[in-house]
């Protein structure tokens, strides 16, 4: 090999070298599968070994259908995780009370549903800490996780949360329930090839509600069992 060809190959390996420390990769950490950067990490899922997999709820909207969801889940024994917008919580303190004293999980997703990677850092303070104090406010709960509302988010977003003391979750399956509303394939989305340490999205939607229960069946029958985000991640070992 002549001393071009190789210099062509040692700076492309550089290249790669030097661009995976600023992209995000999907590595393994104690079998929770997260999207790393110079700023924080991203948790996609949790551990891939155990039968755990859980349920998430992103409310900004739709109290009656929240209620009736925790109908279900209480008739059905299942623990699941909302998290709520601010301006939600706000208006609708006697829910936010009956998600924890049902045993269910509490959860931030900003407060006025903003796009964070394009907002500053201010903002991404703010969203995150209103919803956080008005949380606290109403039930003295101390929320840790946090989930960009749509998914979006920036190095500041996580740089802003990890200062708040903050997890950034996401998901690894996504039922689309606010667009889509085939029951069935809702279900489908929410159970179909379920491995361990699996993070379900949904929203409360009146088809999400109406395919709930079938979706809980289809997780135990397959011999999964459902539990709040923080258990699923292992949060106290991250």
């Amino acid at each position: 090999m002549n001393k071009l060809k190789l210099r062509i190959i040692t700076s492309a390996i550089l290249i790669i070298l030097v661009g995976g420390v600023y992209t995000a990769t999907i590595i393994p950490k104690n079998n929770i599968v997260i999207s790393t950067n110079s700023q924080n990490e991203v948790i996609y899922n949790g551990k891939k070994d155990s039968n755990n997999v859980s349920l998430m709820f992103n409310v900004y909207e739709n109290t009656k259908t929240v209620n009736e969801i925790l109908d279900v889940l209480k008739n059905k024994n299942a623990k699941a995780t909302f998290f709520v917008g601010g301006v939600w919580v706000k208006d609708n303190a006697e829910t936010v009370k009956r998600i924890l004293e049902e045993g269910h999980e509490l959860a931030n997703h900003g407060n006025l549903h903003k796009d964070h990677k394009k907002i500053s850092e201010e903002d991404n303070r703010n969203e995150i800490t209103t919803t956080h104090l008005l949380v606290k406010s109403l039930t003295g709960y101390e929320m840790t996780l946090f989930a960009p509302p749509s998914g979006s988010f920036s190095k500041t977003t996580l740089k802003v949360a990890k200062e708040l003391n903050y997890y950034t979750i996401m998901w690894s399956k996504d039922t689309i329930d606010w667009r889509d509303n085939d029951i069935n394939l809702i279900i489908k989305r929410a159970t179909s090839s379920l491995e361990g340490g699996d993070l379900i999205l949904m929203h409360p939607k009146e088809h999400t509600k109406n395919a709930l229960e079938k979706i809980i069946e289809n997780i135990k029958n397959s011999n999964f069992q459902i539990v709040k985000v923080s258990q699923n991640i292992g949060l106290n070992s991250i």
